[in-house]
């Protein structure tokens, strides 16, 4: 699966936050970092996100007394996951990972700056109705096929694929550049999503095969 110059490469959040060490630590979280590296080699365009919350983020639990991380609460736009503080803007967490080949990307999009609501997806907030302006940007690019990895694959690199779908862009999931939380099932859960939406699942050693 040779990529083309109207396909893309969206790496998701593989910032310090998210890695061993991290605030919100994704299981070898930093073990997808030599794939992407490598499956850069194949793309034309790259483009980043990077999560970029304010202090007293609505989605951190400590902006809600009594409550802990990972517990659901309600707020205006839907459930919401509380989460330790993590990627607070301007912060060590909220870096890049070291590792991490940059220099290639042509964008960098920060997603979660609003206080009041959470960004898994890179193309929508958490009301699925906000846009980041991704999708224009793809579509004034001539991108029609968007091949996703990072962190976490059951969150913001599954939301961002079913959002391309619902968009009208192609999505491919490169697995072994993914890592997953798997919170409550949550893993098993978004591949029922992937399945229904026709989202690809592929290894990225077919991308230089």
């Amino acid at each position: 699966m040779r990529p083309t110059s109207r396909d893309l490469l969206l790496i998701v959040d593989v910032q310090n936050d998210f890695c061993p060490g991290g605030a919100l630590a994704v299981p070898e979280g930093d073990a997808v970092i030599a794939p992407i590296n490598r499956s850069m080699q194949a793309f034309e365009h790259i483009v980043l996100t990077q999560d970029w919350h304010s202090p007293r983020h609505h989605s951190f639990a400590s902006a809600h007394p009594g409550k802990q991380p990972y517990e659901q609460i309600e707020l205006d736009y839907g459930p919401q996951t509380l989460w330790p503080d993590h990627c607070v803007q301007g912060t060590p967490g909220a870096g890049f990972h070291p590792d991490l080949h940059l220099i290639r990307a042509e964008l960098i999009l920060r997603k979660g700056f609003r206080p009041e609501i959470d960004s898994y997806s890179g193309f929508f907030e958490n009301d699925h109705v906000t846009p980041t302006g991704l999708a224009g940007y793809l579509r004034e690019r001539g991108i029609t096929r968007v091949f996703f990895a990072g962190l976490a694959y059951d969150y913001c690199v599954g939301y961002s694929a079913l959002d391309a779908r619902r968009l009208g862009f192609d999505a491919v999931i490169l697995r072994d550049a993914c890592r997953a939380i798997d919170l409550n099932g949550s893993v098993a859960a978004i591949e029922r999503e992937f399945t229904a939406a026709r989202v690809n699942l592929i290894e990225s050693a077919s991308l230089l095969a």
